[in-house]
């Protein structure tokens, strides 16, 4: 038997770029932990719509006993890849490691319709492109501000649009009044640095959170980190690679190691769950690339979430009190794919007189994911109001989190039960507001581009 046919048997339906490894397949011993974690299977009762039952497909087609069809796209697609199985699993599978590779798998070898394939080409010519938000940003802003959204929700007329321009329509956030201003590359500390600290800015979070971004680097600076956002970064891949575009992800993500490289920091901090995610696995993602591999490794082990960094320094800033009650929702990339769970509760309790309020079944996904809820707006709807539910049983003033996705998520749930004055903040602004001593009615009635954008 020759090499080519051994391969050939070892991925089964498989192409040969990364087929799914038999290694992180056979982790799996079926014992049903994952399936009270995982959205889909919580919502439908499905098998395959549990990580156990994907686990069984992928096994399936890897044996080459099942092939790579509609149907197995269609188990897949459902997947939210919010990776709580992996939380839940006492076997330690790594799950992320089995669902990007066949996606990747899927988008090379099972054809997708022409409309699928040409909103799927929307979003990813738009939201990874912050030029180009830029750009749409603008007549969005006109949009909002002149009233015709308000004419066209109220008229029923957004109802009329195809099923997913509906979805994006609802999830649009606020645009910034000064969505086109940026921050500066470098901001010194009041005090001396004690550390030199590289800052994603992001591609939504750039445009459309603009005071996210600010809040973040007031907070490093004030804590004694220089702060260095160099103006060259783009995008970081983790919508591609979510997506099943390797190729797109690995190009990326080189671009965004010589960029930071270049900037000679100790730490990369990120204030977005799902970016956090993927620049952690860059070395993954490049293993095979004699040029990159050791670099991406390097690069990964310097990247933090906000949270992560600032629980590592002595606090320096004063705090001052806050007296308000707030819900926190865990992003799924934060607790889930990084393992951040207790940090922004830790930097949230050094507020003086806040209330942190813990939501029910905190461990299963809001709906967000990603591209998940323009992708499958039904059933993204259908995990945000039981988010939103179990968000308005705390009794919470107000929500935070650590994700853009999931403050989109989470602000369009509300609104879909008509609460559009409860706030959602990125737990970086709570701490922001407190360090600048913001009263907590400017912080609850101002509207969410209130503390930025100037550094």
């Amino acid at each position: 038997m020759t090499h080519s046919i051994l391969q050939e048997e070892h991925r089964g339906a498989f192409d040969a770029h990364h087929p799914p490894e038999k290694t992180y397949i056979n982790d799996c011993v079926h014992c049903g932990f994952c399936l009270p974690a995982c959205p889909t299977y919580v919502l439908w009762g499905e098998e395959m719509d549990s990580p156990r039952g994907r686990i069984y497909m992928i096994k399936k087609a890897a044996d080459g006993e099942a092939p790579l069809d509609e149907r197995f796209r269609l188990h897949m697609d459902n997947c939210l890849g919010c990776m709580a199985c992996m939380t839940a699993c006492p076997s330690g599978v790594q799950y992320n490691k089995l669902i990007e590779p066949v996606r990747a798998q899927i988008e090379r070898n099972v054809p997708r319709g022409m409309g699928e394939r040409l909103f799927r080409r929307l979003i990813f010519a738009t939201f990874p492109r912050p030029e180009r938000l830029r750009v749409l940003a603008l007549p969005l802003l006109a949009y909002q501000k002149s009233g015709v959204r308000w004419l066209l929700r109220i008229s029923g007329i957004t109802r009329l649009l195809p099923r997913r321009l509906r979805a994006m329509e609802a999830l649009l956030p606020d645009v910034p009044d000064r969505f086109f201003e940026r921050l500066p590359s470098s901001i010194q500390p009041k005090k001396t640095a004690r550390r030199r600290v590289g800052m994603l800015s992001g591609c939504v979070q750039q445009v459309f959170f603009s005071h996210v971004n600010a809040a973040t680097a007031r907070v490093l600076a004030a804590e004694g980190c220089e702060v260095i956002i160099p103006s060259e970064q783009q995008c970081c891949g983790a919508l591609m690679l979510h997506s099943g575009l390797e190729d797109h992800a690995a190009a990326l993500a080189k671009k965004m190691i010589a960029v930071f490289e270049a900037a000679d920091v100790d730490t990369v901090v990120i204030n977005s769950a799902g970016c956090g995610s993927t620049m952690k696995e860059y070395g993954h993602l490049l293993r095979d690339d004699p040029k990159w591999a050791e670099r991406a490794s390097a690069f990964s082990a310097k990247c933090k979430d906000v949270a992560e960094f600032l629980c590592e320094l002595e606090p320096q800033a004063e705090r001052h009190p806050l007296h308000l009650r707030v819900a926190y929702h865990d992003a799924c990339h934060l607790q889930h794919a990084q393992g951040v769970h207790d940090q922004p509760r830790r930097l949230l309790s050094q507020i003086p007189d806040l209330d942190i309020a813990e939501i029910p079944e905190a461990t299963l996904c809001c709906g967000s994911a990603g591209i998940f809820n323009l992708l499958q707006p039904y059933t993204a709807n259908q995990l945000g109001s039981r988010k939103v539910d179990n968000l308005l049983s705390t009794g919470a003033e107000a929500v935070a989190s650590a994700n853009p996705g999931c403050l989109l998520q989470l602000m369009h749930g509300l609104r879909r039960r008509g609460l559009k004055t409860m706030p959602a903040f990125h737990m970086v602004e709570l701490l922001d507001a407190s360090m600048r001593g913001i009263p907590r009615e400017d912080l609850l009635h101002s509207d969410n581009h209130r503390l930025a954008p100037h550094v």
